[in-house]
């Protein structure tokens, strides 16, 4: 298993599942790290630069709803369910990209 296979997976495990301000803080500093290994991991090669672009989209969403869970203004059942949605959006990008990115070495 490569270093950056390793790390995504460690990543996965540590995604919080229950909305609290301690979780925002921890989605938001997992967030920055799954961002910096999807910047990683699309300069190893063309394949990987090509196929991409749909998890940094996923990334997108997932800040845009975290957001949300963190409005003052929404009940606490909304934060719960804005939480939980970026929290399985996440997670289904981790997968498929752990899927995908395999031990690093795919070509097209």
């Amino acid at each position: 298993m490569s270093e950056t296979t390793t790390a995504l997976a460690a990543l996965f495990k540590r995604i919080p599942r229950r909305h609290s301000i301690e979780n925002i803080k921890d989605i938001n500093a997992i967030i920055k790290e799954y961002e910096d290994l999807l910047i990683i991991i699309e300069a190893v090669n063309p394949f990987y630069e090509k196929n991409l672009p749909a998890y940094f989209d996923a990334l997108e969403e997932v800040k845009a709803t975290i957001k949300r869970s963190a409005d003052n203004k929404a009940s606490k059942k909304s934060k719960d369910s804005f939480f939980d949605e970026a929290s399985d959006i996440l997670k289904d990008s981790m997968e498929e990209l752990l899927k995908l990115y395999g031990d690093g070495k795919r070509v097209d």
